[in-house]
């Protein structure tokens, strides 16, 4: 991964849970920067389906997740308002919906966090309460 001089590396750790009962987690490396009061973590995955880049956009208001490669997807979030994004897969686009319960978003000496709970809806149907918790630490860089 090419690093630019802003950009601090960091291990990425995205912990979601749904409706309590199944766990997912993701470890991988990425980076972090912060441009004024918006900061954005970016990473890359490696799935069934091929590569995947995630750019999440970090604000004290709303947090934006944005994918794309194998799966594209626009998933927006705000406080006491619901968010419409989308799902792309190679057979069709589904609209998404979610609808916060709680967010926050903390960066301090190399070590971020973003915690999300929200409803999220598939179409106008509701699949789940989700619980998303992203966790980054600063690494020392590989030479």
């Amino acid at each position: 991964m090419f690093l630019t001089n802003n950009e601090i590396p960091v291990k990425v750790i995205v912990k979601t849970t749904i409706d309590d009962q199944e766990t997912m987690e993701l470890v991988v490396f990425g980076s972090y920067i912060q441009k004024g009061q918006v900061g954005y973590l970016k990473y890359e995955e490696v799935m069934e389906e091929g590569e995947v880049r995630t750019i999440v956009k970090l604000s004290e208001d709303e947090i934006l997740i944005l994918r794309g490669g194998a799966v594209n997807m626009r998933l927006p979030f705000q406080r006491n308002k619901r968010m419409i994004g989308h799902y792309e897969l190679p057979f069709a686009v589904f609209e998404t919906t979610t609808w916060v319960k709680s967010m926050e978003f903390s960066f301090e000496n190399g070590s971020g966090l973003v915690d999300i709970l929200y409803d999220f809806f598939l179409d106008g149907d509701h699949t789940g309460t989700y619980h998303m918790n992203i966790t980054f630490h600063k690494r020392n860089p590989i030479i």
